[in-house]
Formats: structure tokens, sequence, C-alpha cells
């Protein structure tokens, strides 16, 4: 199976090519699609025994970026675990998996709910290809909030700074609104981070049931307005433009 691969369905609108680098995540986010996707149990895919590097990652890692060397596709990091998770401060898979990637003149987005400590020590990494992005989900900005929907990932507040020390270092930035829990918040964390956020992708909740208490098509008029308004670049997913 390819390290390096070609996201389906929903995941291609967020990019062309992707890596998972962690099996499981210890995020534990209770919206999360991942644990039902790769047929696991919910407990056990965010469970300190269950999230380990994948087997032999590093080795497969180098094979697959020297045959692609220099294509210009951005390659995702992560959709079914997150590269700067708690484990990441031991084991430096993330890290050393950029030292691949950027010798091979690869371009790279970090998405992650894992706050700046990760940026603070990789962004002279993500600095040497002008391509590279660094970008955040946003469900929240309420901390009490936040953490009962994704109780081990880190609180919006550090995800919203580590947005800020991209920028400072001259890194892409954007924000993954998705999946929305609570429209009126998304409106404030839009505020919030638009000074130092270049782009934003605005998606859905889906697979839960509070995702029928939002008025879909209500949300959508709003974040047009509010992101044409702030002349801010944006996606939106095909969910949410579908949604009625």
């Amino acid at each position: 199976m390819a390290i390096i691969y070609e996201p389906r369905g929903k995941a291609r609108e967020f990019s062309p090519l992707a890596a998972n680098l962690y099996r499981g995540c210890a995020h534990a986010c209770v919206y999360c699609y991942a644990p039902q996707a790769t047929f696991t149990d919910r407990t056990l895919f965010s469970s300190p025994d269950f999230v380990q590097p994948r087997p032999h990652i590093l080795a497969g890692l180098e094979v697959e970026a020297r045959k692609l060397a220099g294509d210009p596709r951005e390659i995702l990091l992560s959709f079914t675990s997150d590269p700067y998770q708690p484990i990441e401060q031991t084991q430096e898979l993330t890290r050393r998996a950029l030292e691949i990637l950027m010798a091979y003149d690869l371009t790279v987005t970090i998405l992650t709910k894992g706050g700046a400590w990760g940026l603070r020590r990789d962004r002279e990494l993500l600095r040497r290809n002008p391509l590279n992005a660094w970008s955040v989900t946003l469900t929240h900005d309420d901390p009490q909030i936040s953490r009962k929907w994704e109780p081990g990932a880190a609180l919006p507040a550090d995800r919203i700074e580590s947005l800020q020390v991209a920028h400072a270092a001259g890194i892409k930035t954007w924000v993954s609104f998705e999946p929305v829990i609570d429209p009126a918040a998304v409106y404030r964390l839009l505020e919030a981070t638009a000074p130092f956020t270049d782009f934003y992708k605005v998606g859905k909740l889906n697979y839960h049931d509070h995702a029928r208490t939002i008025d879909w098509v209500e949300f959508r008029q709003q974040m047009e307005a509010r992101l044409r308004k702030l002349e801010k670049p944006y996606l939106l997913k095909k969910d949410l433009l579908a949604a009625k």
C-alpha cells in the first residue's frame, strides 16, 4: 500500500496527495470519521497502545519521495491521524518525514489540531519550500466546548497561536472550518484569524446527529458573505454546497 497516495471522495477536496504517518490519533475527537474509515473501534483508535508510527514508514517514504522528486503537487499530513499529536514529541516522526520530503523538493501542507509547539520546532523545515503550508482545524472558540468535542487536541487559542507563528515566519496558512458544530463560534473564529490566515476551507458536520440542529443554507450564505467582506480566498466543500 502506497504511503503517499491520492485521496478519494471528500478528502480529495483538501489535497491531491496525502500521507498518514501514524496509526490512530490520541485527540479522540468525537466526530472523527477515521475509526470508521479504518474499521477500528473508536476507543481503541485513540488509545496509547494503538497510537504508533506506521511500520517502516520512513524507509517507505524515502523510496516514494525519491520517485516523486520535484513534483509540485501538495502532500497533506494527515487525514486519518494528526502529525503533531502527543506521541510526536518523543518519536519525531513528522520532523523526520519533513526532512525527507524537503530533500526531494516536495510540497507539504500540515493539517493539525496539535497546537503551536510543533510549528515552533519545525518551522525552519517548512520554510524550505515557499509552497508549503501550515493549517489547523478550528471548531469552537470556547475551550470547554472544544475539550468536549476534541478531548485530546490542543485548545483553540493554542491552534490560533500556531497560525500567527506560521504567518510571522512567512509560511502560508489556512484554516479548516470542518466540522462545524456552532456557526456563531465559526463566525467569531473567522474574525479572530483573518489577519494572519491566507485561505479558508469550509465544510459541515457529517456522521453525527448534531448536524440536524444546524441550518446549513443559512450558515453557507453567512460564511460566503463574511469571507467576501474580509476579501479572503476560500473553498466551500461540496457537502456544504449541496446541503439543503
